[in-house]
């Protein structure tokens, strides 16, 4: 039975005795084959199908049997009708008992209406009448029939005048018309026995529940545990609810009761997360109070359009020089940071916040699946270099359930959408997104779902790509800001091809591959220049970062080559010896501590000397701190170069001769 058919059944249950027309219809056709066959075919003029039935057909279904024909799906009527059939034999199920909970108990004449409307609404006369005194509801009372609840209590009123003036208060924010819209909403208010859909747990664990007599509840839906724990809709069946935990189960036990809340998964959101440390729904983990939010933002929310997106043009600086001169990241640029585990992923994307201080970038930094120590780490990291002013982490450890890991990501980027959307340039990073993988892959197995390629759901591209899709530069109409995804994922012996790294790959826009054997060899960042790319590239690099960077990538391949080749020749002619000279000094300049990330007028200044040869005849081991003694000259002594390259952020012939020069001067004086 398809979803299709499933659907159409659901529609024909508005009609009254919708089966019994049916089978009038089932019993012309079987009558008269022809009819059925011509109905199905579409060859036939839609025409002159409504005309056959408008003249044989009961007048109750022929708009229906008129919407089949349209749609080109008559020949799908026996799978209504058991679908239909299916259907209506499990609304029939007969409800025993009813509860009624009360203040005052109800007189005689109330229970004999109630009595009445209960008969009406079951189709039981011998249902049962539980009567329940509940002083919290302060008067009326409520009445639980099935999987619904009738609520005409002074409790439920508070709630829906509240929520009225809440939606009211929401309309403007325009302080002279909140009193005529309050007064307004005051007036119209009517007080309505709302049915509320009630769920009962039937099966618990791992962080899943599984519950019966929810059929409305939607995908990405918050519910309610009768013991306060919230979780959202997974999984929706046709005879069960699946629901993910936000909370711990153990106060949630077969037959609890569950409610729907008809509101999608959000958290708080606002300018006053900087410098704090939340978990996967937005509460605070520092220990440094309560949050006070500027708004709320749905978890799940649909990325920009393509008319909203503007082109990456300006630079979002690691500080890295290996990355800033040959793989340039963009403000709203996605770029993939992979490689092996220990191999520095974290170390960049660490050194990137660091060199976000004092250029208006908020950092969010979303934790998922790590250690506790390793967060508090980085905290303390972030902290000594004043970068957690600007910082939000969102932490999701390992010890969290794997719901809250799976929807870490998602409210990160909540948060993040908030300062984009203000106008403001965010810099997140998910670290990450194997792991991510790993706890969506639990939480679909626990629900039951099949297992699809290597062991993952086969929506695990969709996991990604709906939520790196966020990541952009919109345009000054729709906000003005732009969010920079640094994705970070973990490869097995260093293998790229693997399911999920080709996934996030192929919806990135570039990678930094980082390996293991350069790792190893002391080449930190170990950035394979090979296999690293960035699709954005030139269009993100300032002007004098641009020139200044001009042939490295070039320069370190043929060092490369020619180092390979040069390992079987011991006589080399001076042109091959100072391009090798020149390779080394390149490989060794590219070596940069941690936690120290360059500026953009040091890297042209290293990148500019170094293409000038200043330290091809130095020897390797020095050449680290020749470097940061010549950093430390043109602070002191050349500060003016150093200000004509922040502020033109260009390099002219005669600033690069300046550098040149200086450069040269500097090293005479070494010597």
């Amino acid at each position: 039975m398809t979803e299709k058919s499933l659907n159409y059944a659901r529609d024909l249950r508005s009609i009254e005795n919708a089966d019994a027309h049916l089978q009038t219809a089932a019993s012309i056709l079987e009558a008269v084959p022809a009819i059925g066959e011509e109905l199905a075919d579409p060859t036939v003029a839609i025409a002159k199908k409504h005309l056959v039935i408008e003249s044989i057909f009961p007048h109750e279904v022929r708009n229906f049997f008129k919407l089949l024909c349209d749609n080109g799906d008559f020949e799908l009527l026996d799978d209504i009708r058991a679908a239909l059939k299916d259907s209506l034999e499990v609304k029939t199920e007969t409800v025993e008992t009813a509860k009624l909970r009360y203040v005052t108990a109800p007189s005689d004449e109330q229970l004999s209406g109630i009595k009445k409307f209960l008969v009406k609404e079951t189709g039981n006369e011998d249902i049962s009448l539980e009567l329940v005194q509940d002083d919290s509801l302060k008067s009326g009372f409520i009445l639980s029939v099935g999987t619904k609840e009738y609520d005409w209590s002074e409790q439920g009123r508070i709630e829906q005048f509240a929520t009225k003036i809440n939606k009211a208060v929401g309309v403007s924010a325009v302080e002279e018309s909140i009193l005529s819209i309050l007064k307004t909403s005051v007036e119209d208010f009517n007080l309505q026995a709302q049915e509320k859909e009630v769920g009962i747990v039937n099966w618990v664990g791992d962080g899943i529940a599984n519950i019966d007599g929810i059929d409305h509840a939607f995908y990405g839906e918050i519910v309610i545990f009768d013991c306060g724990v919230k979780g959202m809709v997974q999984d929706v069946r046709r005879d069960e609810i699946g629901v993910i935990l936000f909370g711990r189960d153990t106060e949630i036990k077969e037959g609890s009761k569950v409610v729907r809340t008809g509101k999608m998964a959000g958290l708080p959101v606002g300018e006053n997360f900087l410098g704090r440390i939340v978990d996967a729904l937005g509460s605070p983990l520092d220990g440094a109070g309560e949050i006070e939010a500027d708004g709320f933002r749905p978890v799940e929310c649909p990325a920009p359009s393509i008319v909203d997106r503007k082109s990456v043009s300006q630079p979002m600086e690691t500080g890295l020089l290996s990355i800033d001169s040959m793989f340039p990241i963009g403000r709203g640029q996605r770029e993939l940071i992979i490689g092996d585990r220990q191999t520095g992923k974290t170390s960049i994307a660490t050194d990137t916040i660091l060199n976000q201080k004092g250029k208006d970038v908020v950092c969010v930094y979303v934790a998922i699946g790590q250690k506790a120590s390793t967060i508090a780490k980085l905290v303390n990291t972030l902290k000594e270099h004043g970068a957690m002013d600007y910082t939000i982490i969102v932490s999701a450890t390992a010890a969290d359930p794997a719901p809250l890991q799976y929807i870490a990501p998602y409210a990160g980027t909540a948060l993040a959408e908030y300062f984009m959307y203000s106008g403001k340039d965010v810099l997140i990073i998910y670290d990450d997104l194997s792991k991510h993988a790993v706890a969506y892959r639990a939480i679909s197995l626990l629900l039951e779902r099949s297992p699809g390629r290597e062991a993952y759901p086969g929506d695990v591209f969709y996991l990604h790509s709906r939520l790196l899709e966020r990541s952009a530069r919109i345009i000054p109409e729709a906000g003005g800001g732009s969010i920079t995804a640094l994705p970070i994922i973990e490869t097995q012996a260093g293998d790229l091809s693997a399911y999920i790294p080709t996934n996030v790959i192929s919806i990135t826009d570039g990678q930094i591959f980082l390996e293991s054997e350069l790792f190893n060899a002391g080449q930190r960042p170990a950035v394979n220049v090979g296999l690293s790319v960035s699709r954005v590239g030139g269009a993100a690099q300032t002007k004098a970062m641009k020139k200044a960077a001009g042939s490295i990538r070039i320069d370190l391949a043929q060092y490369r080559e020619m180092e390979v080749f040069t390992q079987f020749s011991s006589d080399l002619d001076d042109a091959t010896k100072k391009q090798l000279a020149h390779g080394r000094s390149l490989m060794e300049l590219l070596k940069q501590p941690l936690n120290r990330p360059f500026t953009m007028a040091e890297q042209v200044i290293i990148l500019v000397s170094a293409n000038a040869h200043i330290f091809s005849d130095i020897d390797v081991a020095d050449i680290k701190k020749f470097r940061a003694d010549l950093l430390e000259y043109f602070a002191a002594e050349q500060s003016g170069i150093i200000s004509q390259l922040e502020s033109s952020k260009d390099l002219s012939e005669d600033l690069k001769s300046a550098i040149v020069d200086a450069a040269q001067e500097f090293k005479k004086n070494q010597e």
